[in-house]
């Protein structure tokens, strides 16, 4: 699971090591990214692409953030 402390801090920039760390705390929750897509109506290829930094704007920023935080255990 993702965690904000100790050697865990995930990546804060958008690119593949952020979108492996949010899978990553998906599945250390029991979920995936795609689970979390389909539950929060979230595009799945939104998702990815304002993970990669794809899509960079106001809206792929504020979902990033909703990721991160989702992917930590911190919201559903």
């Amino acid at each position: 699971m993702m965690t904000t402390h100790g050697n865990h801090t995930p990546p804060s920039d958008p690119g593949e090591d952020l979108l492996k760390a949010v899978r990553s705390g998906f599945v250390g929750l029991g979920t995936t990214l795609t689970a979390w897509c389909d539950a929060n109506g979230v595009s799945r290829s939104n998702a990815r692409f304002a993970l990669l930094g794809k899509r960079n704007g106001p809206k792929a920023k504020a979902l990033r953030a909703r990721l991160l935080v989702a992917a930590q255990g911190e919201a559903k």
